[in-house]
């Protein structure tokens, strides 16, 4: 049994489809038990919350894998994540997949960076995965942008990013689960197969909707304040997406990396093609 966490979002429902697609058990667990079931009807649905211990003996009843995600409003990793996962342990779970970011091995500032050093220390079983910036991005992060100013904003200059599909994410973590002893302790960097500017993927969505969206690159404070006072984000959610953002400037999610199409036997998915299949998304 595979407890996935955070499963109504982007890389969780993907998760649990995988899981289910490979035959593989699973249970989903997230704040809200109704949109799971109505997400997940044939799935064992759970309500689980970082912030509430209350919910975690339920959630890890019977589990023997967890796949471990940080929400987004989470930063206090000390009080969360690294407890839950020693919480996991405790109750008789064998391995944990975390959904890491690229250059979490590095970044001291990187919430994840603090469970990927507790996992590392906590003498059993476990995987990490680094993906680069997700396609995902544009109906998350960016979709107001794109659907209210038909622009991309981001501080990210010229840099270029390898976007990585979040079906291929989690199609190498259900891997992963059926095959645990293989990955046990390892570190997966993964990517998109081609590093493209923001002033490429505006030229992706403008010939998908059939619609001019521009990019408009952002300054660092301009970035952050737009994200606080429009999007209505935390502080310290916005700091942390900001900084995130700056580092492509640098090259920072540039480098194409070969685990995807090594994993899965084929090539990974591209951004033209992420785009084709959900183009309704962003059409107003």
């Amino acid at each position: 049994m595979i407890l996935i966490t955070g499963a109504l979002g982007n890389v969780g429902s993907e998760v649990a489809t995988a899981c289910t697609e490979r035959g593989l058990s699973a249970r989903v667990a997230d704040r809200s038990v109704s949109r799971l079931k109505e997400r997940f009807p044939l799935l064992e649905s759970v309500r689980f919350d970082f912030e509430d211990r209350a919910t975690w003996p339920a959630a890890l009843a019977g589990c023997d894998a967890v796949f471990l995600l940080r929400p987004p409003p989470i930063s206090d990793m000390d009080a969360t994540l690294n407890p839950f996962v020693d919480a996991a342990y405790a109750a008789g779970v064998a391995h944990i997949v975390f959904l890491s970011v690229l250059g979490a091995d590095t970044k001291q500032w990187v919430p994840h960076r603090k469970v990927e050093l507790h996992l590392s220390k906590s003498g059993t079983a476990w995987t990490v995965l680094r993906p680069g910036f997700f396609a995902q991005n544009l109906q998350d992060a960016y979709l107001r942008d794109i659907r209210e100013d038909r622009r991309l904003y981001v501080p990210a200059g010229q840099g270029r990013v390898a976007f990585l599909d979040v079906r291929d994410a989690a199609q190498i973590a259900a891997r992963i689960f059926e095959r645990p002893e293989q990955f046990r302790g390892h570190a997966l960097t993964l990517t998109g197969p081609e590093a493209l500017s923001f002033s490429d993927v505006a030229t992706v969505l403008t010939s998908a909707l059939g619609m001019p969206v521009r990019y408009t690159a952002a300054t660092i404070m301009g970035y952050f304040w737009h994200l606080v006072l429009r999007r209505r984000m935390s502080w310290m959610q916005a700091l942390v997406q900001t900084v995130l953002h700056v580092g492509l400037r640098k090259g920072d999610a540039e480098r194409v990396d070969a685990t995807v199409q090594a994993m899965l036997g084929r090539p990974s998915g591209t951004l033209a093609s992420y785009v084709a299949r959900t183009v309704a998304t962003w059409r107003t």
